[in-house]
């Protein structure tokens, strides 16, 4: 019995459990054994063999472990040289634009401070403000021009006798972009023909009234004395020029006015200016000694002064024929900013007006030369109008042959058709029969 108490409830004879036995895979309570206390592992001594040594060397070297956001511990610059080349150029890209921008400011600055007062002085408007600028002693000359871009400036002017009114154009070289200015020049320089090299250069355009300052109201000062009957401004007809030659061919083949005259050498002028001209009369009333020596005296940057009344554009209507006279001037900025030698010639342009007005009358055989010229074209014109209208009107009737045709086909049935268009045909191999005829 005691043996039989021991093996159902697992007692013992001293009153302690009986540990299951090793193995036993029948044991109730082997399951649930606690898991022993884990026991870390000792180190390894510094110097006691090789991985010892491993062991310290990679803790020493080791960066130590610090916040995410700590920027400045994870990157350094030289992960940015890139970028830093990008923002290097883009400072230098930057700097030359503002350098370029304010040189050509500065250029554009100093031609209206030096031309301003002639401008002022012979014109009751100057600038596009709108408000008269005669009689003002607080005018400045820097006001007066407008900028349209960083290479181009300009200024307007009216209200003076003779004349409509002035646009006068500055254009610069593009100092603000290196490259594009680089590759303008390049360019200039391999295909002449086809690209201007970038320079600095003064186009001003005079627009006379010829005559029909009544139909202009203008609203400045001494606009009664303008309109009065005793000082209409027309002048006759016709295209002359003074041309720098080392421009005359280019200028020839780009304005289709100055391909209607000759050109030939004048002894008032020095050898590297020719005059282009339609009549050696009307040089000898334009041509004054002042200025022979204005031009002279401009020098190189002189490019050409034109007196024309036809259209720059090879005119391809009759429209385009009607008489537009206009005067001419343009130079080339010093680069010294210096207008000393061009400011007699800028004055001489301001005042031509007066003198066509005086001087530009001729006599009939001259005027009858020049109008011979614009006839001709106008009759070409015509010419070629009235075929055009001729080619139309043929059109015009093919079509309505055509739709007739095609109304008559329509209104027959099939056997017809077939009838109408066998007809049609033996009557166009007649016709093609009789011109071989005709032809052998």
């Amino acid at each position: 019995m005691a043996d039989l108490f021991k093996n159902v409830f697992g007692g013992s004879k001293d009153g302690q459990a009986a540990a299951p036995a090793a193995g036993n895979p029948d044991s109730d309570f082997a399951d649930f054994a606690g898991a022993p206390d884990p026991v870390p592992e000792p180190e390894p001594a510094a110097g006691t063999g090789t991985d010892g040594a491993a062991a310290a060397a990679a803790q020493s070297t080791a960066v130590p472990w610090t916040k995410w956001y700590n920027v400045h511990e994870r990157h350094s610059l030289s992960e940015f040289k890139a970028e830093g080349v990008i923002l290097a150029v883009g400072l230098v890209i930057l700097v030359l634009h503002m350098i370029g921008a304010r040189a050509n400011r500065r250029k554009a600055r100093a031609w209206i401070r030096a031309h301003g007062p002639a401008l002022t002085a012979e014109y009751a408007l100057v600038g596009f403000s709108g408000v008269p600028t005669i009689d003002r002693d607080d005018v400045k000359p820097d006001d007066l021009l407008k900028e349209k871009s960083l290479f181009e400036f300009a200024t307007y002017a009216t209200g003076r006798q003779n004349v409509a009114f002035a646009d006068i154009k500055l254009t610069l070289s593009k100092r603000f972009n290196p490259l594009v200015n680089m590759v303008e020049t390049i360019a200039a320089f391999l295909f002449e023909s086809t690209f201007e090299t970038p320079t600095d250069s003064m186009e001003a355009f005079i627009y006379p009234f010829d005559g029909k300052e009544d139909r202009t109201v203008p609203s400045l000062p001494g606009a009664a004395e303008i309109r009065a009957k005793d000082s209409k401004s027309s002048y006759d007809s016709f295209v002359w020029a003074v041309v720098n030659k080392t421009i005359m061919h280019k200028v020839r083949d780009e304005r289709y006015d100055l391909s209607l005259t000759s050109t030939k050498d004048n002894p008032r002028l020095p050898n590297w200016l020719t005059v282009m001209s339609e009549s050696a009369e009307i040089t000898d009333a334009l041509l004054t000694p002042e200025l022979a020596a204005a031009i002279e005296a401009a020098g190189d940057d002189f490019q050409f002064l034109i007196v024309t009344d036809q259209p720059t554009e090879k005119p391809k209507s009759l429209d385009e024929t009607l008489p537009s006279k206009r005067v001419l001037l343009k130079y080339r900025l010093p680069s010294s900013n210096d207008y000393t030698s061009l400011a007699g010639l800028f004055t001489y342009f301001l005042r031509l007006p007066d003198r066509l007005v005086q001087s530009a009358h001729f006599r009939p055989e001259v005027v009858r030369k020049v109008r011979a010229t614009r006839d001709a074209m106008s009759k070409e014109l015509r010419k070629a109008a009235e075929e055009e209208k001729a080619e139309e009107r043929l059109l015009e009737k093919e079509k309505a042959k055509k739709a007739k045709r095609d109304a008559e086909l329509a209104a027959l049935d099939a056997k017809a058709q077939k009838k109408y268009l066998e007809k049609e045909r033996e009557k166009e191999m007649r016709k093609s029969a009789k011109k071989q005829t005709v032809r052998g």
